[in-house]
């Protein structure tokens, strides 16, 4: 048996002196990474956690900030047969005990202005080891693994081996650690590495977080199975997007990403001619930035779904049409379907539902939460996303938003996607969030929280008075609140639990 990931990895014989990743060029000095530096960094980096005791099947949790030597700890735990825990930088040391001790990781690394606090947690919590990581790759971690050889015979893993723990957003209850395979993450680069037409010729710009799917197992990965490259940005900033992105091919972002670039004058189509594809995920990307995307620079924005759980389940055809409001189509070897929520019997194209997927990508389960993994996935094996969404006549899919999202006002279902997208278009508006609030006579009561332009005439009546006649009455909302900005998590997913805390009292409690 051979270590399913790295195994996939050589079978793409890409050369070891081409390059892997390059700093940007504000950051003169910083090396880049061949393919070559790749393997030899991550076999030190796996010899150092063999060095601290890191066993096959151990956890090695690692909250630190984005540098090149944060990708070779996740490769070479990969490689030691261990199984990656990366944590969101945000997480206060409240929720780190909770993640710390609900996966029981054999090290912790963190970034040193940390150590204090996060040592404090893993003693109490029995790890055997903390370790330090920072933002410019040094730390007690790169200490150990600079005294290692740059070789190292990879622990062998099956593809049904863990290969990861993502803990979810946690928006609702504890947070639950999503298992994924070795065989999830190779079975989804391999077919994104297709879909999306990855050559080793491609150079990704990546600006993305590498504590979450996106950033971690998409763009990261994509990148490695197709032998191409990443200009490795340490986060988002425009300005400096703007000056990478005549040597990019490929732009993997937020939606927020997006809409940012667009409010530069300096942002052109001269800016964009050389990258072939724009893709966007993580949030719902709106039909108005689509276009005015598409009006600025002559490219259509790939929009693709996917999550924690499943990785990547559909996308925007790289040929065709690139539909707003869509998240195209389920990619090879992945089964959707939509369903009543409440029988689970499969429902016709046009019809709202709760979406269900099934196949290769699809996660093991949630760690050591039995009950929650068997309520999840269906007897046949589809996994029940808590997504509503719907299939077309065109067979493009749809997602109207979580189904902890749905609204029952009335004894009527309202689905806040369909209202905010006919908010949407009314003058003056930038975006929208629709929620339900308690309300003593409806039980809940439809409410809409609107961005407005600055110079917009918005009020309450206002928007009242062009939505009616457009939806039915029960939908319409019963009170409109206009606000700066909408709360957003770091990936750009608004966060409607805090507008629902904030909003609770709309209707008088």
């Amino acid at each position: 048996m051979h270590n399913t990931f790295f195994a996939s990895l050589r079978e793409r014989a890409t050369s070891p002196d081409a390059v892997f990743l390059r700093p940007p060029r504000t950051s003169p000095g910083a090396k880049s990474w061949t393919y070559a530096d790749m393997a030899a960094e991550s076999a030190r980096m796996a010899r150092a956690l063999a060095a601290l005791g890191v066993a096959p099947g151990d956890r090695v949790a690692a909250q630190i900030e984005k540098s090149p030597e944060g990708l070779m700890l996740y490769l070479g735990t990969l490689r030691a047969g261990a199984v990656f825990l990366p944590l969101n930088t945000a997480y206060t040391a409240a929720e780190l005990d909770y993640f710390i001790g609900d996966a029981e990781p054999k090290v912790v690394v963190c970034d040193p202005a940390r150590l204090s606090a996060i040592a404090a947690i893993a003693r109490a919590r029995g790890v055997a080891a903390v370790e330090t990581l920072d933002a410019a790759g040094r730390g007690s971690l790169f200490d150990l693994a600079a005294k290692q050889s740059g070789s190292f015979e990879d622990i062998a893993r099956a593809a049904d081996d863990l290969a990861a723990i993502l803990y979810t957003s946690g928006t609702t209850g504890r947070s639950k650690g999503a298992m994924l395979s070795h065989g999830n993450l190779v079975s989804n680069a391999k077919t994104l590495v297709e879909t999306w037409r990855f050559t080793s010729a491609d150079r990704l710009l990546h600006a993305l977080p590498v504590y979450h799917t996106h950033g971690l197992f998409v763009a990261t990965n994509v990148v490695l199975f197709s032998g191409a490259s990443l200009i490795f940005l340490p986060k988002f900033d425009a300005a400096e997007v703007i000056a990478e992105l005549d040597e990019a091919t490929v732009m993997m972002g937020v939606p927020t990403f997006y809409t940012r670039l667009l409010d530069r004058p300096d942002f052109t189509a001269e800016t964009a001619e050389n990258v072939r594809l724009f893709v966007s995920g993580s949030a719902p990307l709106l039909a108005e930035t689509h276009r005015d995307w598409f009006a600025r620079t002559g490219h259509a924005i790939l929009e693709r779904y996917g999550m924690t759980e499943t990785n990547m389940n559909t996308s925007n055809p790289y040929e065709c049409e690139r539909r707003a409001g869509t998240v195209g189509f389920p990619l090879p070897s992945v089964d959707l379907r939509v369903t009543d929520p409440e029988t689970g019997a499969v429902l016709p194209r046009e019809t709202i539902g709760m979406i269900e997927v099934k196949g290769p990508n699809v996660f093991g389960g949630y760690w050591r939460n039995p009950e929650k993994t068997a309520a999840e996935f269906r007897p046949d094996g589809f996994f029940i996303t808590g997504d509503l969404g719907k299939i077309d006549a065109d067979g493009y899919v749809h997602i109207i938003g979580r189904g902890k999202d749905l609204i029952i006002s009335g004894g009527f279902n309202v689905y806040p996607k369909e209202l905010e997208m006919e908010i949407d278009t009314i003058p003056g508006v930038v975006e929208s969030a629709v929620i339900g609030v308690p309300h003593k006579d409806f039980g809940e009561g439809v409410t809409a929280v609107i961005v407005a332009r600055a110079d917009a005439e918005l009020d309450e009546k206002r928007v009242h008075d062009a939505l009616e006649g457009r939806l039915a009455k029960f939908k319409l909302p019963k009170r409109v609140f206009f606000t700066p900005e909408l709360p957003r998590n770091t990936m750009g997913k608004v966060q409607k639990n805090v507008l629902r805390e904030q909003y609770k009292d709309a209707f008088g409690g």
